[in-house]
């Protein structure tokens, strides 16, 4: 597969860093010399050599509501982005995360390829999405769009044999595991100078910003009136930090990025419950989870999900090690209490480090980039 395109498409942030990770290592290949990476995604993507023609990352969204708002704007470089496919023929399609989106992207190409005389795009989807938290019969038409399904839980595979078995699946590791290489002497936490540092992180979507930032800066001043504490706001992106600089209001010091730096010498994080709750478990910081969202998607979310919690960390342990504060619950009076009672307990966070830890390391060693190229490469071979 000489001097081929390959279209690549990754929708939020951490997709972003996903992809460019996964680029970089298929860019070493001698079996991948001149492939040309083109597609959607965000800055992390073009820095690893993607020709990004969509910026996804700035448009992301969360629940039915939000999705509906700018759905034009999705159907837009939906659309784009499948006639440039039909026009590039690309021979690999490579989808990152962003599972709405993408899954409705394999399928059209899916139906899209009869009309184009020997275009036989192979389709690898990275990260699967949480079929087995809500709506499993989406398995079914993922075995029939799919060529490879890379996961990055160690349980997946075994689900997918169960639910739809003749979708080939891979389990390839945690992408944080490389991200931070754990165990690492730059990535070891450093609890033992933390001081009262608590690390607030509202989300990597604008959205999710507006709605969980106001509770969080308002836990911030309830708790500093009871305790000396640090405050520090993590955003992902400079674009949202005159957001949140509006909404955080005074005695929150702000950064971009950096979260390891944060979080490695942090008392308590509160924290929304995506994928930065791994981060949190990964550097053993104590967690109070919390999400809002519309009404309306709370409604739908109630009827459809079948896990007993969200932050994943408490998904792979089978229990609640980070409390979880749920819409009517993600509340200012709910969130100070536990905070105050976590940080004047260092037992409790201290047992909470240790189950953090033993969730990180059933998650695996590094590799996932390299493991995910591995995949690829054999499926293309087969």
């Amino acid at each position: 597969m000489s001097n081929a395109d390959v279209l690549v498409i990754a929708g939020e942030h951490s997709g972003d860093t996903i992809a460019a990770e996964l680029v970089r290592e298929l860019s070493k290949r001698s079996e991948c010399l001149g492939w040309r990476f083109f597609g959607a995604g965000g800055a992390a993507m073009r820095s690893a050599g993607v020709d990004v023609l969509h910026d996804l990352t700035s448009i992301s969204v969360i629940g039915p509501m939000d999705a509906a708002m700018r759905y034009f704007t999705f159907r837009n470089v939906f659309n784009r982005l499948l006639q440039e496919a039909a026009e590039r023929r690309p021979s690999l399609v490579i989808l990152i995360d962003f599972s709405h989106f993408n899954h409705k992207f394999a399928h059209a190409i899916r139906q899209l390829q009869p009309s184009i005389p020997g275009w036989n795009p192979r389709i690898t989807k990275v990260v699967s999405p949480q079929v087995w938290a809500s709506r499993p019969g989406r398995a079914r038409t993922m075995e029939q769009d799919l060529d490879l399904l890379l996961c990055i839980f160690p349980f997946e595979p075994g689900w997918y044999a169960t639910h739809a078995p003749k979708l080939r699946t891979c389990f390839v590791g945690h992408p944080l595991m490389d991200r931070y290489q754990r165990r690492s002497s730059d990535a070891t936490p450093e609890h033992g100078h933390e001081g009262n540092r608590c690390v607030l992180l509202p989300g990597s979507r604008e959205q999710e910003i507006r709605r969980h930032l106001p509770v969080m800066a308002e836990v911030a001043r309830h708790v500093s009136s009871q305790i000396a504490c640090e405050w520090v706001l993590v955003v992902p992106d400079q674009r949202l930090m005159p957001l949140a600089r509006r909404l955080a209001g005074g005695g929150i010091r702000l950064q971009v990025g950096s979260l390891s730096e944060a979080l490695r010498c942090a008392s308590m994080a509160i924290a929304s419950t995506g994928s930065v709750t791994l981060e949190c478990a990964y550097f053993e910081t104590p967690t109070l989870a919390m999400y809002k969202t519309s009404w309306l998607t709370y409604w739908i979310a109630r009827r459809i999900i079948t896990v007993k919690y969200l932050a994943m960390p408490n998904i792979l342990a089978d229990e609640e090690i980070m409390p979880e504060f749920i819409q009517g619950d993600a509340s200012v009076e709910k969130i100070s209490s536990h905070a105050l009672k976590l940080m004047q307990d260092p037992a409790r966070r201290s047992r909470m480090r240790a189950q953090l830890r033993a969730v990180v390391d059933g998650l695996g060693q590094g590799g996932a980039a390299i493991r995910s190229a591995d995949a690829i490469l054999g499926m293309l071979k087969a």
